[in-house]
């Protein structure tokens, strides 16, 4: 794409002259809500200029009503109006801040007019997509344009993917040094949570386009014969019964070794599995997931799906209180092996708002020591060890265990 197509320089407001540096947008929502709390309790503003956006300025208003009972200062924050279909909205919010976070989803319905406006401005971006069609969408678009316009857009900066793609870069590290030949890493996720209706939403939509996205070649990721994962299998590595995840996550890893080999070592290759507790819990789980994917396959049993938990419901706090995750590494390279963890609270909401949090607040401290400038990323490859550093403060665990 050439450079007429694309921002310039000469067009692009220089981010020292940005009144803002993070705008939460979709703040009225289940988890933007949670990210404003977060910023509220944890980032005083004479530190980080931010503030909220949404499209319903009464419902901001009210937002910012309760956020000033956490920290006073927010009660001075001006909100942002916004919608994800109004196109001028968006670039006055994109060229108004170094970096937006966003939570408004399905993102493959409302996400890439935002990161079209990002990547005209310069503007920095990250959300939570889980997405694989939205994600592989954006690299494809606006990968070069970001490069060229200085724009760093990170997508799956929750649950999806911060766990598994920053885990499995923690786990090769402790390889780099250590054995000969290519380093090969088996993810093994274990959680507790509850979905909200917008995770839900997506769910069921992905679903939906599950066979069609089986005939389209996968964007991003290193494509080898060590890409196959096993079947369904008892896992003599951590003693669990085990399926692959068709989830985004080994995507994202591969594209982070990808972008990143300096980080994964060469021929880098990832699985991802998903571990119970017996055979027994396996089946159980595996017959819901396909009872759920083949009523998403029609249009009719698909809408009553989406009717069963509308966008903007979630879990209560106890709720939230009660969940956990823990992903398990097993990487080998040559007669090298190492057993790493990373583990956390709630999966779906309460971390994942603080993985979202601490992403755009990496973006705001460490930007021009990040070793990528600009393209569509991801965590791993664009905030690395930055990044991981700030969530072990933040209470998520990084640790080697064998």
């Amino acid at each position: 794409m050439s450079r007429q197509n694309s921002a310039s320089e000469s067009t692009i407001r220089p981010k020292s002259e940005r009144p803002l540096d993070v705008v939460v947008f979709g703040a009225t929502g289940f988890t933007g809500t949670l990210v404003a709390e977060y910023f509220a309790a944890n980032v005083p503003l004479s530190q980080v200029r931010w503030t909220i956006a949404g499209r319903n300025l009464d419902k901001l208003m009210s937002l910012r009503a309760r956020l000033s009972t956490i920290a006073p200062e927010v009660a001075d924050v001006t909100p942002i109006v916004a919608s994800s279909d109004d196109r001028q909205a968006l670039e006055d919010m994109a060229r108004s801040t170094k970096v937006v976070l966003t939570t408004v989803g399905p993102y493959a319905i409302h996400g890439e007019p935002l990161v079209a406006a990002c990547v005209t401005h310069g503007t920095d971006y990250v959300d939570i997509t889980g997405e694989p069609d939205f994600w592989g969408g954006i690299i494809e678009r606006y990968h070069e344009r970001a490069i060229l316009s200085g724009s760093l857009v990170v997508p799956c900066c929750g649950f999806d993917s911060i766990p598994h793609d920053l885990g499995a870069m923690f786990c090769a590290q402790q390889l780099i040094d250590r054995g000969s030949g290519p380093i090969h890493i088996d993810g093994y996720v274990a959680a507790k949570g509850t979905a909200s209706g917008g995770t839900w939403q997506s769910l069921v939509r992905y679903l939906g386009k599950l066979r069609e996205a089986r005939n389209k070649p996968r964007t991003g990721g290193r494509k080898s014969k060590g890409n196959k994962p096993r079947g369904i299998h008892f896992s003599e590595a951590i003693g669990r019964w085990v399926t692959p995840m068709p989830t985004i996550d080994p995507l994202v890893v591969r594209r982070s070794a990808k972008l990143s080999p300096h980080a994964f070592g060469e021929s880098f290759s990832y699985h991802h599995y998903l571990q119970t507790k017996n055979l027994r819990q396996l089946v159980a789980l595996l017959a819901g997931v396909g009872s759920v994917t083949a009523l998403a396959q029609l249009a009719v049993t698909r809408r009553l799906l989406l009717r069963l938990r509308p966008s903007g419901e979630g879990p209560n706090r106890a709720q939230r209180e009660r969940n956990w995750f823990k992903v398990t590494f097993v990487g080998t390279r040559g007669h090298e092996r190492v057993v790493t963890e990373v583990r956390g609270g709630d999966p779906g909401y309460g971390e994942t708002s603080k993985m979202l949090a601490e992403s755009a607040l990496t973006l705001v401290h460490a930007r021009d020591e990040l070793p990528l400038q600009g393209g569509v990323a991801t965590t791993a490859a664009a905030l690395g060890t930055h990044l991981l550093k700030r969530l072990q403060a933040a209470g998520i665990t990084f640790e080697v265990v064998q």
